[in-house]
């Protein structure tokens, strides 16, 4: 276990710079920079020594102006380095930060619908920006800070080394005390920072969630209530978050201690040696300057830890997003740029898969066709499957068994992109993108002229409605097109299929939450967008698929009842009921 725990911490370590690769150079500048810089720190206390030692005594003024001089010229190279390290190294940081973000998005766009069933959007976004800032932030103080104290700290040694040998020797002795205690600490910290990483992403689904649920909270008065789910994630991310801090306490309490130790250890010692006339007074002084340069390096290195932890746990849930497979593709997809025809369902079964309820089976061999350019509706009891069936023929979700094939072409035999672009789909809960009118009608095909853009909002029906607004079609429709009222939003979804011009189109309930005179205006706007295409409808109002070349009757994941609105109506049966109850 130990050894599998160490594989993945190289692993992870290897990914991580893997990262750096696109901007090495960049890098190599900040590495270069920091190691000058960590060299130009070391010239202080030699000078000093030199001083002591053979200027001052033999009163050499010039000499002593001279290596001023010399150490000026190195404080204005110092500071030019810093300015380069300060700036390009958090460039590099932003760089990386930004590759990463969009490889998190890239992948999280192609990750299948079951992901975001059971993973929040607040969840999601702390992900994205919270875990890969910190991580950004560790890709540039982490090597860097890292590279420069531990050149300090050797170079530190080996200067020690030509103070006196023994003066060294006892120094180096207590480091490894001192690294020890890190190391054994560092396990802790790491799991406690994780801990807290997974409490703040609750917190940020819990804000998303009541922000974008806050008009039903209002209707409801359930502020109180949404405070206190707010409250109890906020309580267990701050517990978490103290615990983490405690070890960081016990931690940076200890390297403290050790700290004073080793000064104390470095007054005693080097003393001693002095009154023992083993080295001179400027030997001593060279000594507890080269020993606080040891330490400063040493404490750079104990205030990067929590970096460290909030970083690498940041990249370790990054990189459990990454892991997690991306909708597949067939092998050898059929060269095709478009589906149509008949729309077959060959004994289809399903089971939505949930982490915590496990499998719940919603089609049971389900079998059916709907011949190329009819129309068929799906109607049944809530909970039978008919939704389910408008997710599986873009797949949205992948069947346990059967196939369903367009055209007699299985849908796992092309790509999905294919697929999709062969689908158009106007659901119950329309969704706006925050821009224009114009921006969202064009939404599925963004290089269409502004001629068929207008055709389509003019066959949805929404044109003079666009027209009348001062900016028309640049009018924002605000976040989830809050700015348009039901009927507005469900025409734009209507133009956007229209604009699409889809062989295969899919209407899941397209006007269950229009008023009856927006839903019928509306049904207008459905008639034509339907007319010569294959048409597969879901609706609850029964009365809205009347016309329906076919009407299947869905009831436990199964076909009921088939037949045309008046055979189901003389058979007396669950259709009959359902329309006139």
């Amino acid at each position: 276990m130990e050894g599998l725990q160490k594989k993945r911490g190289t692993g992870a370590i290897r990914a991580f710079f893997s990262y750096y690769k696109p901007h090495r150079g960049l890098f190599a500048v900040d590495l270069v920079c920091s190691f000058t810089i960590a060299v130009c720190n070391l010239f202080y206390p030699a000078v000093a020594r030199t001083i002591m030692n053979d200027l001052v005594p033999n009163k050499e003024i010039a000499l002593i102006l001279v290596w001023a001089g010399v150490l000026l010229a190195v404080y204005l190279l110092k500071a030019v380095l810093t300015y380069i390290v300060g700036y390009w190294g958090h460039v590099l940081g932003v760089r990386i930060q930004a590759d990463m973000r969009r490889q998190f998005f890239s992948h999280v766009e192609r990750l299948p619908f079951s992901y975001f069933d059971e993973t929040k959007t607040g969840t999601i976004m702390s992900r994205i920006i919270n875990d890969l800032f910190e991580t950004s932030e560790l890709a540039h103080h982490g090597p860097e800070d890292t590279f420069t104290s531990l050149i300090s700290i050797v170079g530190a040694v080996v200067m020690l080394l030509f103070v006196d040998p023994w003066l060294a020797l006892i120094v180096a002795l207590f480091v490894p005390l001192m690294v020890l205690f890190a190391v054994k600490m560092r396990g802790r910290m790491h799991g406690a920072f994780s801990r807290s990483r997974e409490k703040i992403a609750e917190v940020n689904a819990e804000i998303e969630s009541s922000v974008s649920g806050i008009r039903v909270s209002k209707a409801y008065t359930a502020e109180e209530r949404e405070e206190e789910k707010f409250d109890r994630a906020n309580g267990e991310f701050k517990q978490a978050r103290s615990a983490a801090y405690r070890y960081m306490g016990i931690f940076q309490g200890g390297m403290g201690l050790f700290n004073d130790l080793l000064y104390l250890i470095a007054l005693v010692a080097g003393g001693l040696f002095f009154y023992f006339d083993r080295i001179d007074p400027g030997d001593y002084t060279a000594f507890i300057l080269y020993v606080t340069m040891l330490l400063t390096p040493i404490r750079t290195l104990v205030n990067l830890f929590e970096q460290i932890q909030d970083g690498l746990a940041g990249f370790a849930r990054f990189r459990e997003v990454l892991a997690l497979p991306e909708e597949s593709e067939p092998e050898h997809p059929l060269p095709v740029s478009q589906l149509r025809g008949d729309v077959e369902f060959d004994s289809v079964c399903f089971s939505y898969k949930n982490k915590e309820s496990g499998e719940t089976a919603v089609l049971d061999h389900l079998s059916f066709t709907v011949r190329e350019g009819t129309t068929v509706a799906l109607v049944g009891p809530s909970g039978g499957g008919k939704t389910t069936v408008c997710h599986l023929i873009p797949r949205f979700y992948e069947l346990d068994e059967g196939a369903i094939r367009i055209g007699g072409v299985d849908i796992r035999d092309v790509t999905r992109r294919t697929l999709r672009r062969s689908v158009g789909i106007v659901a119950q809960d329309v969704f706006l993108y925050g821009g224009t009118i114009r921006d969202n009608i064009a939404y599925g095909n963004p290089d269409a002229s502004e001629d068929a853009i207008i055709e389509a909002a003019k066959r949805a029906d929404i044109h003079e409605f666009a027209m009348s607004l001062p900016k028309g079609y640049d009018t924002e429709v605000g976040e989830r097109g809050v700015k348009l009222s039901g009927g507005q939003k469900q025409r734009i979804s209507i133009a956007r299929a229209f604009l699409k011009d889809p062989p295969l189109l899919i209407l899941d309930e397209a006007t269950s939450a229009l008023d009856n005179v927006t839903e019928q205006q509306i049904q207008e706007s459905l008639a034509e967008l339907s007319r010569g295409r294959t048409t597969i409808v879901v609706a609850h109002r029964l009365s809205t698929v009347r016309d329906a070349d076919e009407i299947l009757v869905i009831e436990e994941g199964k076909i009921a009842e088939r037949g045309t609105h008046e055979q189901l109506l003389a058979r007396g049966g669950i259709y009959a009921g359902l329309y006139r109850g």
